[in-house]
């Protein structure tokens, strides 16, 4: 923690989203710091808008930068000068609100990109070459598993020459697309937001021996992979989402698995970000599962850092910021 000094001017800042590296070097270096990130407190602490606008209050805080807390009513009565949100969707603000109050509200789209990317490639890997499977064969002594080698149980197909489908080429799309590129796939990508994206649905799923998740959540995507676009999967296909739980139905994913029909699974999100040790998909050898660890890197931290240090400093200097998530405020 900074103390801000006495009779100083410079703006102070109440930070609750962790930062490292370069960027917060500036960050530190634009204002004064007061760092209490939520992810590292006993229990988890996110603050409602009033325990927020108190922080504010008793730190005497004039910029704000968070990640999950509620930034909303009471808190825009604050003289606040900025808001930073390290967040790709800043869902935890309210921009009408900061608008009226003239605050801009920068965001960190694509912070994460790089990272669920490098985990979407993991689980096709873990899934491809049942590397999970072969661990636990090694673990337990069975490595010649009645009477056979492992050469026998674990053959697979290679990625390469293989067509992955991505539903979505927004950042971790793109991310995503050059790296499967790179292993000799085929990428074909359907999303009727972005130019670059050629397939239909109907053809990425007919075509594809991955269909990997990276689209948002909304009204017309939710749900939108169920019973009958499982069905015209490739047999044998494997599927992957990286995204969230509620673009699929996870009860007809269950049951393309267990047909059969599906060659595996790799979920890194369930509906509430909870899975019950019960549920017929924790059972399933070709089906991997991580707890919604995709960002889950320090270069995370980093690339969010230097995104709001750089919109602090344009602000700090009467510039306009370039990832402005309210850009009407500049009117």
């Amino acid at each position: 923690m900074m103390s801000n000094v006495e009779g100083s001017d410079r703006p102070r800042a109440l930070v609750t989203s962790p930062l490292r590296g370069e960027g917060f070097d500036r960050i530190r270096q634009l204002v004064d710091v007061v760092y209490e990130p939520w992810i590292d407190q006993t229990p988890l602490r996110m603050y409602s808008s009033s325990q927020l606008a108190e922080r504010i209050d008793a730190e005497g805080a004039d910029v704000l930068i968070v990640e999950t807390d509620s930034v909303k009513g009471e808190v825009f009565e604050r003289p606040l000068r900025f808001v930073g949100c390290t967040r790709g969707d800043p869902n935890n603000v309210d921009l009408q609100a900061a608008t009226a109050a003239g605050v801009p509200v920068v965001h960190c789209p694509g912070r994460n990109a790089d990272a669920v990317a490098e985990l979407a490639v993991a689980l096709i890997f873990t899934l491809g070459r049942q590397v999970l499977a072969a661990d636990a064969d090694v673990r337990a002594g069975q490595i010649y598993r009645d009477g056979t080698i492992p050469y026998q149980r674990f053959r697979s197909w290679e990625l390469a020459g293989r067509t992955a489908g991505l539903v979505g080429l927004g950042a971790v799309g793109r991310a995503l697309r050059w790296r499967l590129e790179a292993l000799g796939m085929t990428v074909v990508a359907y999303d009727p937001y972005s130019d670059e994206a050629k397939a239909s649905l109907d053809e990425l799923l007919a075509t594809s021996d991955v269909v990997s998740m990276h689209a948002p959540v909304t009204p017309d995507t939710t749900g939108m992979i169920g019973a009958e676009e499982f069905g015209a999967m490739r047999a044998g296909a494997l599927f992957v989402n990286t995204a969230r739980a509620q673009l699929h139905d996870t009860d007809a994913l269950v049951e393309a698995l267990q047909s059969g029909h599906l060659g595996g699974a790799g979920l890194d999100h369930f509906v509430g970000e909870n899975l019950a040790v019960d549920h017929p998909l924790v059972s399933m050898p070709n089906v991997v599962l991580t707890p919604h660890i995709g960002g889950a890197t320090w270069d995370t931290e980093a690339r969010q850092s230097s995104m709001v240090a750089n919109d602090l400093a344009r602000v700090l200097s009467g510039q306009a910021p370039t990832r402005i998530a309210n850009p009407e405020v500049l009117r």
